[in-house]
């Protein structure tokens, strides 16, 4: 079986990725170095695992400007549907 986890951003060495059927609440992954975590979209709050401070409120910045398409990305990817990209922070 493939595995396809689309990366769906990238802005200063911070990859943003969604999974297919991943588990509720709604949230997106977040990589940065050897750092991964998932963050709400709802929030922005981080859910589980370690970021860096500064990198962590990028994410949240992003997340906060971005929550509506990560929103729909979320129910594409529940519905098994490509996801979009999602413009960078700049």
């Amino acid at each position: 079986m493939l595995c396809v986890v689309p990366r769906i951003s990238q802005f200063l060495g911070i990859c943003i990725y969604m999974y297919f059927s991943d588990h509720s609440p709604p949230h997106f992954h977040a990589i940065y170095g050897q750092f991964d975590a998932e963050f709400v979209i709802g929030t922005g709050e981080r859910l589980r695992g370690a970021f860096p401070p500064r990198a962590e409120r990028l994410v949240e910045e992003w997340a906060g400007i971005y929550r509506n398409q990560l929103q729909d990305n979320w129910e594409r990817a529940r519905s098994h549907e490509a996801l979009r990209e999602v413009p960078p922070l700049e």
